[in-house]
């Protein structure tokens, strides 16, 4: 999200629909016609979490800038929202800055994390990740959120703390965070992170100097209890986009992704390699580095779309037959045209049987162009969740935007049913703020019980941008909840 706020400035073939239906599944109360997106999921009973990057921190007073959007009653309307507040790090009060990753622990307990960070000074300044725990009741009972300088509430996250911090010269990016039983140890919180560091002056310049490690911390339930930041990531020097799931068997699993960024100044041709190591119940140390998959054809840039694009690949643990199966899910092109243009990425599954000694893989989409794949468990149902965003409705340009679900067997890796979520295809370059430059770098689906929730972004609704002009279109966080 760092790299969004310096930018923050701007450098049909869907079915029809009635503006009701268009709006109805807005997860948002905003007045003021700013951007929402980069949208994670958390529920528990009847009470729903959505985190977003919400650029209605640009008007906020203390610069906070990750969202939080909750429901009580199974998502159909919004009980509070408001802005996750500033943690210490370094002795300062650092503001939340995006990136936001919702789940919900043992008796509903909520928890959000977000990169905190100085909006003026980014990697000049000490960063890190900050994890903040609440309840339903406090949430809702907490003051409400208003606009447009009101959304910043501290004491509806009584525990707010920077897990993992890095100094300037260092800039803490991307984290992932999951919360479950871990055998011993009970219930814990783990978080991942990219550790990136700076050898030039201008860590994100030309021509690109910086390194980074995939970082790890595990905390109490409580948080009052962390440890230091483990490294995962090796040797390895050029990586990003680290997931972590406490699986139903009590292990830990952490993926992530290397590349080939540093090597080739960002040049094409670009490809990955994703890994993946695990711990044993109840521990922090992990097992051997296993390669899930060589990746020729990553995604960059979309042939028909201008926003940013990534390939940020994303993993989820099930029981199958009594044992626990790891998947994961990326997107790739099905052609690469001069090396560098990406044609019709489709929605790719792994999974190993084995901890990641051997994996069998299938294409879980249906043709067109499909991207950021977010996948679940589906903890209590038989299948697991995928959803992606896809371009295959728009059969002439390829470019407006549907969301679909699939429904996939957990023991074949084959796609059962896929769902189109949203009632008309999506114009992403409507936004008056980001343009086409910026839909977030993920959603996410969170599935129980074979009934998903799907958080995502659209431009669907009509809003005067800051009071001023006319109602147009603008970039809202939405959320469908959907039966597998």
């Amino acid at each position: 999200m760092a790299n969004v706020a310096k930018l923050v400035a701007r450098s049909s073939t869907g079915t029809s629909a009635d503006a009701g239906a268009l709006t109805a599944d807005v997860f948002n109360r905003d007045t003021v016609g700013l951007p929402q997106n980069e949208e994670s999921i958390a529920a528990c009973g009847k009470n729903v979490l959505e985190g977003t990057n919400d650029y209605r921190g640009l008007l906020d007073p203390q610069e906070n800038f990750t969202g939080w959007h909750l429901s009580t009653d199974g998502g159909r309307t919004i009980r509070n929202e408001g802005l996750l507040p500033s943690v210490e790090i370094a002795g300062s009060q650092v503001p939340s800055g995006g990136d936001p990753v919702d789940v919900a622990g043992s008796g509903c307990s909520l928890y959000a994390a977000s990169l905190n960070y100085d909006p003026s000074l980014f990697e000049d300044a000490p960063s890190g990740v900050g994890v903040y725990r609440s309840t339903p009741a406090r949430l809702a009972s907490c003051p409400q959120g208003t606009d447009p300088v009101g959304l910043t509430n501290p004491s509806c996250w009584p525990v707010a703390k920077a897990v993992a911090t890095v100094p300037a010269g260092h800039f803490a990016d991307k984290e992932w965070m999951d919360v479950g039983r871990s055998g011993s140890a009970g219930e814990v919180v783990w978080v991942t992170f990219t550790d990136f560091r700076c050898h030039a002056q201008d860590c994100f310049g030309d021509p690109i100097s910086f390194t980074n490690q995939i970082k790890a911390v595990r905390c109490s339930a409580d948080l009052t209890d962390c440890t230091q930041p483990i490294l995962i990531s090796g040797a390895q020097d050029s990586l990003q986009f680290s997931d972590v799931t406490v699986g139903p068997d009590g292990r830990t699993y952490i993926t992530w992704e290397e590349d080939n960024f540093l090597s080739s100044q960002g040049q094409p041709p670009s490809h990955m390699q994703f890994w993946m190591r695990v711990a044993q119940p109840g521990s922090t140390t992990f097992g051997p580095a296993r390669q899930i998959a060589f990746e020729p054809r990553d995604l960059n840039p979309l042939h028909a779309n201008d926003f940013r694009v990534a390939t940020v690949p994303k993993n989820a643990v099930k029981m199958v037959d009594g044992k626990p199966r790891v998947f994961l899910t990326w997107d790739s092109c099905r052609v690469r045209a001069l090396d560098s243009v990406c044609e019709e990425p489709r929605i790719n599954l792994a999974w190993s049987d084995n901890f990641g000694m051997t994996w069998r893989r299938s294409v879980l989409s249906a043709g067109g162009d499909n991207y950021f794949p977010t996948i679940s468990e589906n903890r209590g149902g038989s299948s697991l969740a995928v959803a992606w965003y896809t371009n295959r409705y728009d059969t002439v340009f390829h470019n407006r935007q549907d969301v679909e679900l699939a429904t996939v067997n957990a023991r074949t890796g084959q796609t059962m049913e896929i769902q189109r979520l949203t009632p008309i295809s999506n114009e992403t370059e409507a936004d008056p703020l980001v343009g086409g430059f910026f839909i977030g770098d993920y959603f996410e689906v969170f599935a129980k019980n074979d009934h998903a929730y799907v958080g995502y972004n659209a431009n669907r609704r009509s809003v005067p941008l800051l009071g001023q002009g006319v109602p147009v279109p603008q970039q809202d966080n939405y959320l469908t909840k959907a039966g597998l």
